[in-house]
């Protein structure tokens, strides 16, 4: 049984999912099984992604494609997480990568400091623009330094907490849940994966930023959290000028 399993989930992803899936390719470990989880897409995307079977097959290293209708991109993730043997599951979606030593790093700090959940420093780029968005644990959780592409979470919490596929936040109510239920998270101060804004949740309409902060409050207030209405306005600010 490899130590990771990666999933990436796709729809109609042809411009970008080469780059993801050469990220994962090129892992400096071979620790790991790969699984594409695509939404029936009407592009190019799954002749793209079988394209790499042999590649990874040349490696030793598990590699599937799925490719049927979903409810979503978290619909997706959790088909991924199912069919995961790994006990550690890393979720890159098609527009974002890792650094090619992402597992490497990963491996050897789950084998120094055990955990259930990690999460580590993402570079965010758009339009031009760049930063490293730094991961950090503070005491009481905050979301503004945790960043869903470079988290790897246990096999065993995915099955306990499922992402419960509500709206584009269920990545947040997943690590809130976490929280609440006192995982152990811990945090690897390094950049692992980079995150291309454009996506789903960085659509350039001013008005539908409005809707985005509603989803994320009603979430917070959901599991009991205050003081983040502000920080929500930051974060969609920030995303608006960057896509």
């Amino acid at each position: 049984m490899p130590l990771f399993s990666i999933i990436t989930v796709s729809y109609n992803s042809e411009k970008t999912i080469a780059e993801t899936i050469e990220s994962v390719l090129g892992q400096t470990i071979d620790d790991f099984e790969y699984w594409i989880v695509d939404g029936a897409s009407t592009d190019k995307t799954v002749e793209i992604a079988n394209a790499y079977a042999d590649k990874f097959a040349a490696r030793g290293v598990s590699f599937r494609v799925i490719s049927e209708k979903d409810n979503g991109i978290y619909d997706a993730m959790n088909k991924g997480i199912r069919h995961a043997g790994g006990t550690l599951v890393g979720i890159i979606n098609s527009d974002d990568y890792y650094n090619v030593d992402a597992l490497e790093h990963v491996k050897a700090f789950y084998q120094r400091e055990p955990f259930d959940i990690v999460y580590a420093n993402l570079r965010v780029f758009g339009n031009g623009n760049e930063f490293i968005k730094r991961a950090k644990r503070t005491r009481k959780f905050n979301t503004r330094f945790w960043t869903h592409p470079t988290m790897f979470v246990t096999k065993a919490v995915y099955e306990e907490i499922p992402y419960v596929c509500e709206n584009m936040y269920d990545d947040l109510d997943f690590i809130l849940t976490a929280v609440e239920r006192n995982k152990n998270i811990k945090v690897l101060d390094r950049v692992l994966a980079n995150f291309r804004v454009g996506g789903t949740s960085h659509k350039r309409v001013w008005r539908e930023r409005t809707e985005r902060i509603r989803i994320r409050n009603r979430i917070y207030e959901k599991h009991n959290q205050t003081g983040y209405r502000f920080n929500n306005w930051m974060i969609e600010t920030a995303k608006y000028l960057l896509g």
